[in-house]
């Protein structure tokens, strides 16, 4: 429930805030996904500069060695990089300041914005629509 005296308008702007956040969330579980898929893909990579060797493909192994396996996927940055960058410098600020924002708006209280819809759309005193666990 949202604290006394919290107006509709605070409510609505601290939902866009964490309808936001959820989106910033979302994008770093793909960075996340990219970072893993990079690295999968180099390790295979390793595998088929081996079976190159194998088949009798030095050169192009070497190749393959020298220009791919192990190479920046951005200038200068492999993708963990790229993961500690965003965590660091633009994940984290937005988290903070999402937190600061309601612990000085509604006393810390997240999803305001969902409960109230939850209590609006559910149906009162039927199983499977209480408020909370253990109505």
């Amino acid at each position: 429930m949202r604290p006394d005296g919290v107006s509709d308008e605070t409510v609505s702007a601290l939902g866009k805030l964490s309808e936001a956040l959820e989106a910033v969330e979302h994008a770093r579980g793909h960075l996340y996904a990219f970072h893993r898929l990079c690295g999968t893909a180099d390790l295979t990579l390793g595998d088929a500069v081996d079976e190159l060797r194998e088949a009798g493909h030095d050169d192009l192994a070497d190749r393959v060695q020298q220009e791919l396996v192990g190479r920046n996927v951005l200038e200068g940055r492999w993708s963990f990089q790229i993961v500690e960058d965003y965590d660091d410098h633009y994940w984290s600020a937005f988290r903070d300041l999402e937190r600061t924002a309601r612990e000085e708006l509604v006393q810390g209280r997240r999803h305001l914005f969902e409960s109230e819809m939850k209590e609006d759309r559910r149906t009162h005193g039927r199983r499977h629509h209480e408020s909370r666990p253990g109505e």
